[in-house]
């Protein structure tokens, strides 16, 4: 992902961080059966949705310490 991409993964709210995490997880779930099966020819695909199912995670953790410190 690009920097304006982290940018407007920061804008969503966790509901839509989570919904977005959850169809990064079942497209990295597509390529890797994809893989095995020996259909897939750009194997570069895998490490970039893996990398950015990990920033979509990073930036739910960011949200969810950001409330809990707000909150205390």
């Amino acid at each position: 992902m690009k920097r304006t991409a982290m940018k407007d993964l920061r804008t969503l709210t966790i509901a839509e961080l989570q919904q977005k995490a959850r169809e990064t997880k079942e497209e990295l779930f597509n390529l890797r059966f994809a893989l095995r099966t020996g259909h897939l020819s750009d194997f570069s695909k895998v490490r970039e949705i893996r990398r950015d199912y990990a920033q979509i995670q990073t930036v739910i953790s960011e949200k969810r310490l950001a409330q809990s410190n707000g909150a205390a």
